[in-house]
């Protein structure tokens, strides 16, 4: 039968009965489905998805089957791997205020057909909080599979809990999260929000909670981590060994947002810190005044090579730092850097850009920052670092008072290749400057690089131009810089100015 967290629609439960009684007579193998229910947003948290109890009668593989919306959308078909006789999957991606034709197709061990099933799944209408999405230039099926999470921050009245979503090429929103009953997260404040796990489930970190939640995909807590002694702001990243590299305030210092804490997945015990009043210099005022908030971490990368972090400081620039807390590099311009907390003189690992040719920039008015060089610019009050294959660091530049209000207004994604042991810095490519003010976010964003493809995703999430508030979502060649896919995402109500903090592209399913 189907049920849902809202009343029966008869029209559904009339077609599941229909498509279950008519195909077994023409089958030469037994009977094969014992039983069969499926429950429309089961928990009440997402409610674009379905969780499907199933027995059949011998070991078969499923494969579910979403029908496009109309004729010209696709069909969202995802196989599940595991041979069995009793099932409990989820079916995701159906739409919103429709009736969702879903077909279930099931193989043997030798992956030939052996019988299928369809019904109606019908939904409720999207929540007025969630934004329309406009397709500004569509695709043309060159670009990186997949549907776009957004990390949503502009909802309508009080922005809490947080509803993170998901769109598919033609703007519509397939998935979304809804934590407003739920007792422990209807103040989600999820901040950077979620991203996927190695396992397949989400995480994301609540600042309302100072707790890590595992979810799977229909929300349900698989799993939660809390953060004692320390408040979660925003972002997380998982380690290869299964860790988790969170940014923090520690309540016991009088700064917030300047430390980073490795949070054992086993245990939840703390096995190492970076306290960046140590490595850095606190007091340092170039990109801000402000002596509390003087770091901001807003994005961290790993490199597994030697182990160390990388981290965006908003309102200082990217460092990278070592397992044991200490400098590597500082990717920032050369102003007003000089001792560290611990001590240590700062200057000495400032990175010396190099032109196009590999040539050392010694123009003073470049290295600080005041003036740009035809081949190399500094990123302003960044977000996103990215570590690339190749060792190149890739990061969104947002853009803010670029060489100190002396530069037009423009975000871009930028890569650049970084010599650990000369501490030199080459500027490889970038995009954004083309798009102008238009895809100016002084806050927030995101950069994504998918190497199969050679694209990158360049997300600004805090517009505002020509008195609109809104987010992009552009897919951009990296070789030609074509626009292979745009999208603008306008909220009811851009919350201090946000649409989004981030965009990820991925498979609805893990």
């Amino acid at each position: 039968m189907i049920s849902r967290s809202s009343p029966i629609l008869l029209l559904g439960l009339f077609l599941l009965l229909l498509a279950c009684s008519g195909d077994d007579e023409n089958m030469d193998n037994p009977v094969l489905v014992v039983d069969i229910d499926v429950l429309i947003n089961p928990d009440g948290i997402a409610p674009l998805a379905a969780r499907l109890n199933l027995q059949t009668n011998f070991e078969v593989q499923v494969t579910v089957t979403v029908k496009g919306k109309t004729l010209g959308s696709a069909d969202l078909t995802h196989q599940f791997q595991p041979l069995a006789t009793t099932f409990q999957l989820p079916i995701l991606g159906l739409y919103a205020g429709h009736d969702n034709e879903v077909l279930l197709e099931f193989h043997d061990q030798n992956g030939n057909y052996v019988d299928s099933r369809s019904f109606i799944l019908p939904t409720d209408p999207l929540i007025s909080a969630l934004p329309d999405i406009v397709i500004d230039q569509a695709s043309t099926g060159n670009i990186k599979s997949g549907f776009n999470l957004v990390n949503y921050f502009g909802h309508t009245g009080s922005f809490l809990p947080q509803r993170p979503f998901m769109f598919d090429e033609e703007g519509e929103i397939r998935w979304y999260l809804d934590y407003l009953d739920d007792p422990d997260l209807s103040t989600l404040f999820s901040d950077n929000g979620l991203i996927r796990l190695e396992n397949g489930n989400m995480i994301f970190g609540n600042g309302n909670t100072a707790t890590l939640y595992e979810v799977d995909m229909l929300g349900q807590v698989k799993n939660s981590w809390f953060l004692s002694g320390y408040g979660f702001h925003h972002t997380l990243i998982e380690k290869p060994n299964g860790n988790f590299l969170v940014t923090v305030n520690d309540w016991s210092k009088p700064t917030v947002e300047d430390v980073i804490i490795e949070v054992d997945r086993n245990s939840g015990s703390i096995v190492n810190t970076w306290d960046l009043t140590q490595s850095l210099d606190p007091e340092r005022t170039a990109w801000t005044g402000d002596q509390v908030d003087w770091f901001h971490a807003n994005g961290l990368a790993y490199d597994p090579v030697d182990d160390a972090i990388i981290v965006s400081g908003r309102t200082q620039g990217i460092v990278k730092l070592n397992a044991s807390n200490e400098i590597i590099w500082i990717l920032a311009p050369h102003v007003d850097w000089t001792n560290a907390g611990n001590g240590t003189e700062l200057s000495q690992y400032l990175l010396q850009p190099l032109d196009s040719g590999g040539y050392p920039i010694m123009d003073q008015d470049i290295l600080e920052g005041t003036s740009s060089h035809p081949d190399f610019n500094w990123t302003w009050y960044q977000h996103s670092p990215l570590l690339l294959d190749n060792g190149n660091l890739m990061a969104f530049d947002n853009g803010e008072n670029r060489n100190f209000g002396g530069s037009l207004n423009y975000s871009r994604a930028v890569e650049f290749k970084i010599n650990d042991q000369a501490r030199t810095i080459q500027q490889m490519w970038a995009y954004g400057e083309e798009e102008g003010e238009d895809a100016y976010s002084r806050i927030v964003s995101k950069v994504e690089y998918y190497p199969e493809e050679d694209h990158v995703l360049f997300a600004p999430g805090a517009c505002f131009f020509q008195g609109d508030f809104y987010g992009k979502v552009i897919e951009v060649d990296r070789s030609s810089k074509q626009v292979l896919f745009e999208a603008t995402v306008y909220p009811p109500d851009a919350t201090v100015g946000i649409t989004f903090h981030n965009v990820l592209r991925m498979s609805i399913y893990p």
